[in-house]
């Protein structure tokens, strides 16, 4: 499913504040670009649309970071798998204990955290200017949901 085009970090950061508002405490967020995709930026508008406690930044160098609610809603979990050796490391942040309390968003995470849930969001930015945002999503959980909230058909 084909998102909206992304021109600047502000709309980025809006877009990803849609999605925010649609995510519960279990949902998985894949994200997916080359470096400088806009990966974090939309991570800081799903944080938004959260309500939790910032700032987020790129979790590249500790691998992950907890950002508790503001508003007694879900913790989000802000993973950076670019820097994991593999499974085994993956295993060692034991992402599956906070995955159904938390919203997990895992940069970086595709062909590495698909197992955690059936139900998940991958989000794909690609484009060099103006990102393009292509959204597929799995499970039951998606099934029916309001996906079109995000300029998503």
């Amino acid at each position: 499913m084909l998102g909206p085009p992304l021109a600047t970090p502000e709309e980025t950061r809006a877009w990803g504040a849609r999605l925010g508002r649609l995510l519960h405490a279990g949902d998985l967020v894949l994200l997916t670009g080359g470096l400088g995709a806009g990966k974090t930026t939309l991570t800081q508008g799903i944080a938004e649309g959260l309500r939790v406690r910032g700032p987020v930044t790129s979790p590249t160098f500790v691998i992950a970071r907890i950002h508790p609610s503001l508003v007694d809603g879900p913790p989000l979990v802000h993973v950076d798998a670019y820097r994991l050796g593999g499974l085994a490391e993956l295993d060692d942040l034991d992402l599956d204990t906070s995955l159904t309390d938390s919203v997990t968003v895992v940069e970086w995470g595709h062909g590495l955290v698909e197992d955690l849930t059936e139900d998940r969001v991958e989000v794909t930015l690609t484009g060099e200017e103006v990102r393009q945002a292509t959204v597929a999503a799995w499970g039951e959980r998606w099934d029916g949901a309001p996906l079109d909230g995000l300029g998503v058909p």
